[in-house]
């Protein structure tokens, strides 16, 4: 969780992050992002008030149970994958490593995907260039994103658990 932390930072309110929430009836109000909580997938959440403790909760929730993790060996690879979940989505995380062991890219962590990624020679790797690919996507698909780009990079050559 510390690199998560590490990575999500504390409170922010940007209109150019599409994780920003605007209320209903386009009201223009943002809500931000608290610890990578986003008010747009969380808004019934108190984003400006959220603690470590409460956004844990909704990580194991909504992201670890889902993402279905426990089975990969290496700890450095469900590291990467659930911080992508967490910064791009857990679909995209897990369609993302599915490409990269060449089995259906249904979005979900079963068996089959779970044993090719603890069997692919140099996943780590490959999904970090693959992540890096992805956030470069996102600046093409929509500029205003560029701004966050350095960000996103760093954040990928920064996660690691184990050497």
């Amino acid at each position: 969780m510390e690199v998560i932390f590490k990575h999500e930072g504390g409170f922010q309110c940007d209109k150019d992050d599409l994780g920003n929430w605007t209320g209903p009836n386009c009201t223009g109000e943002l809500k931000g992002t608290k610890y990578g909580i986003a008010a747009r997938y969380f808004p019934k959440e108190d984003i400006k008030n959220l603690t470590r403790e409460r956004a844990k909760d909704i990580y194991f929730e909504k992201y670890w149970v889902p993402m279905k993790l426990m089975g990969i060996v290496n700890a450095n690879h469900i590291l990467e994958l659930f911080d992508m979940g967490i910064n791009a989505g857990r679909w995209n995380a897990i369609r993302i490593a599915q490409r990269i062991v060449n089995v259906p890219a249904d979005a979900l962590m079963g068996n089959v995907t779970r044993t090719a990624i603890n069997e692919c020679e140099n996943f780590l790797s490959k999904y970090k260039d693959a992540r890096k690919e992805y956030y470069r996507e996102r600046v093409i698909l929509r500029p205003k994103n560029a701004k966050f780009l350095d960000g996103w990079l760093n954040r990928v050559n920064s996660t690691k658990f184990i050497s």
